[in-house]
């Protein structure tokens, strides 16, 4: 059975409605703030492609107004599941932008969960579009980082992020960190949101997000704009940190 749904948000952006534009409705825009690899194929009824973990999701533009409007739907499943994006771009006299979102479609048996963390998800990737355009403009991700830790509560989560960032208590909004992972060198950084389980971090280089979400899922998030990187000593050193600050 198909449950309908729908959530929507909105956000004030400090860049261009042209520099927005690009942010959600080109391939490497897209890659540098949201999840995986994206693809965009430009115009109404281009095809979109996201690859993440191996798997790729498609789906059809269905509106393509370029500083405007943009949305897209994904193929239905078997079952009849879909989902639905739509992003209205609204320049602000004085400069800044209002992006506005609707997210909706059509969820399976476990509607409940799914819908719960796309209520949360939502608004939280919305922000990290905003970080990346206020402090990272014109730049695009060279390295996209993804890993999946295991499923824990959400008080373990909480204190290890604020252990990995040198925090003596829980992450908060403009708190100073100093981000130290064994494999790694120590970064500093600022918190740019702590809230319902997500923690963005902007260093120098780039923009992370520690999130406990879906299914009490651990998940850490990195995309990269500035100078060269080891991609195979952060992902190894990551994916260590995952293990031993949850074992």
């Amino acid at each position: 059975m198909t449950h309908e749904f729908e959530v929507r948000e909105s956000i004030e952006i400090e860049a261009t409605p042209e520099q927005v534009w690009e942010a959600i409705a080109t391939g490497p825009g897209v890659d540098s703030w949201f999840m995986g690899r994206n693809e965009i194929e430009p115009g109404e009824g281009g095809r979109t492609r996201m690859t993440l973990a191996g798997m790729t999701e498609e789906a059809t533009v269905t509106a393509y107004e370029p500083g405007k409007r943009f949305a897209y739907r994904s193929d239905e499943s078997p079952e009849g599941t879909f989902m639905a994006m739509e992003y209205l771009i609204e320049g602000r006299q004085g400069g800044g932008t209002v992006l506005r979102m609707v997210h909706s479609g059509f969820l399976g048996d476990d509607w409940e969960a799914e819908y719960e963390a796309m209520s949360v998800g939502d608004l939280m990737y919305l922000r990290k579009l905003a970080v990346y355009l206020k402090h990272f403009p014109g730049r695009i991700s060279t390295f996209n980082l993804f890993a999946v830790g295991p499923q824990v509560p959400a008080d373990r989560a909480w204190a290890a992020f604020g252990d990995a960032l040198g925090l003596p208590g829980a992450p908060a909004a403009g708190a100073a960190v100093r981000l130290s992972v064994e494999g790694l060198p120590a970064a500093g950084g600022v918190v740019e949101w702590a809230d319902r389980g997500f923690v963005g971090v902007r260093t120098d280089g780039g923009l992370y997000m520690l999130l406990h979400g879906h299914l009490d899922t651990v998940v850490v998030e990195y995309h990269h704009y500035t100078g060269d990187l080891d991609t195979g000593r952060l992902e190894t050193a990551w994916g260590t940190w995952l293990e031993r600050a949850f074992a």
